[in-house]
């Protein structure tokens, strides 16, 4: 029988009543032609590009019109890189949070709450905003010539002058006053400016009034907020955010016209909802071979979580350290010399999102899938004596020396739904070249205790992981 290894990750309240966990993989669908209608793809391993800094790297951005140039906050610094890689101080950034950065074609603009710092590209010039006017800047984002951003511990929205973020007019500013709860993030999209509270999120639009140019969208207030300043992301022509409100938070939104869509599943919520901090969240959003990502990382937590726009699919991103799960190495991202950028939330290091490398620089990457024996509906409680398990996947990916010469797959189970799992045991994803080799596991035991098992594979080799199924040979009893 066709065992349900496809899917994605959902591990519930209760592991007896949902234990699938997905780490590292996301699946992909097959329209029309394909073996399955679906299989696993095994997530980007970070190839590093350069050590920028000292770290961490704290914002990365790519300015459309020019191209060849990306910048880089690293610790205290911010650094202008080439195509080379080659790198440039350029002044120092104080903090040592997240940064808000946002370009008008010619200066860029560097929220780092509450300093604001402008990058002129043409001339070179560099300096905090000095402007006594200047009221200090969260986030910042760009709309028809001026720079948005929020004021910290306010209401208060703000813009620069035309085209130059370095002058700031004592009365260019409004109050997001719809509700009275704080403004802590300002995103622009669709040259709207997105304004979110802490429980309420107002869109503005330029109006070109004299006084102040932004004014309220009618009917665009929304009676939800956002829980995380830095969990909100661009991503599918649309805004994506970690979400809060009167009655509580925890869910996971994208903007669907002016009001928010729920998008996290309850188990995602049931994890981020147990977080001891989430207001710490930061979050960014990439594209790769038609996928597109929303990432979600959770510091305080030690985790991270992916959500798929193209399958409505959530999974795990993680690291390695010494056996252990972690959150992923990835603190922010660009767009930069045709490849997607990220930086590590630790050091200096800047990697380029790579499917064909398979570890995450000089560590390893594991991937791990667990999911229910039996498919829905099916578990008669009885007893079975499982005999064969033969994982349907790319075989014969070895690398030519080395850890992955003969890569293995580890398969545990779990007969009590989940809570306690059997030692691992190991096979044979088959030496380079070796195609047609079978990767199955024999001898499987009988069914105990609750009479639910839970399969677990899981890898870490530095090689290609491609999940189409896995085929079950088991035999059922009257008990």
């Amino acid at each position: 029988m066709q065992t349900p290894i496809l899917g994605s990750a959902y591990i519930a309240r209760s592991v007896n009543a949902a234990d699938s966990r997905m780490v590292n993989l996301f699946p992909e669908v097959v329209p029309e032609g394909g073996k399955q209608p679906a299989f696993l793809n095994r997530a980007p391993g970070l190839r590093m590009l350069a050590t920028i800094g000292t770290g961490p790297i704290r914002g990365l951005w790519s300015p459309q019109i020019t191209g060849s140039d990306g910048y880089v906050v690293s610790g205290q610094g911010l650094y202008k890189i080439d195509t080379s890689y080659n790198t440039t101080f350029l002044g120092t950034i104080n903090g040592s949070g997240p940064v808000s950065i946002a370009d008008n074609g010619t200066q860029i603009f560097i929220a780092s709450d509450p300093d604001g710092y402008i990058y002129n590209m043409t001339t070179g010039a560099f300096a905090p905003i000095g402007d006594p006017d200047f009221p200090g800047a969260s986030t910042v984002g760009y709309l028809d010539g001026y720079f948005v951003f929020n004021e910290p511990n306010s209401q208060k929205v703000w813009v620069t002058s035309l085209l130059d973020g370095t002058s700031v007019d004592p009365l260019d500013f409004a109050s997001a006053e719809g509700a009275p709860d704080q403004l802590i993030s300002v995103n622009v999209d669709h040259r709207e400016a997105w304004l979110f509270g802490t429980g309420t999120t107002e869109v503005w639009y330029n109006a070109g009034t004299a006084d102040f140019p932004l004014q309220r969208i009618q009917g665009a207030f929304n009676e939800l907020g956002c829980a995380a300043v830095y969990s909100v992301a661009k991503l599918d022509n649309t805004l994506f955010w970690l979400g809060a409100d009167a009655r509580g938070r925890g869910i996971v939104y994208q903007a669907t016209g002016y009001r928010g869509e729920r998008i996290s599943t309850h188990a995602v919520e049931f994890a981020i909802q147990n977080y001891s901090t989430i207001s710490d969240a930061v979050a960014y959003s990439y594209q790769q071979e038609g996928h597109k990502f929303y990432v979600l990382t959770f510091p305080t937590a030690n985790a991270t979580w992916a959500y798929d726009t193209i399958t409505g699919a959530w999974h795990e991103r993680a690291g390695l350290t010494n056996g252990q799960f972690t959150r992923h190495r990835s603190n922010c991202q660009m767009n930069f010399n045709n490849e997607t950028i990220v930086g590590d939330y630790e050091d200096g290091r800047i990697y380029a999102f790579d499917l064909d490398v398979f570890a995450d620089d000089d560590q390893p990457q594991k991937w791990l899938r667990s999911w229910r024996a039996l498919p829905v509906g099916t578990n008669n409680l009885r007893r079975t004596a499982h005999h064969t398990m033969q994982l349907d996947c790319e075989s014969g990916v070895g690398i030519n020396n080395g850890q992955g010469s003969d890569p293995q797959a580890m398969l545990r189970w779990s007969d009590d739904a989940g809570h306690t799992w059997s030692r691992e045991h190991w096979t044979s994803l088959g030496a380079i070249g070796r195609y047609g080799q079978r990767v199955f596991w024999r001898r499987l035991g009988m069914t105990q205790k609750l009479r639910d098992r839970v399969y677990e594979v899981s890898g870490t080799d530095p090689t290609k992981i491609v999940i189409m199924g896995a085929e079950l040979i088991l035999d059922g009893t009257s008990t």
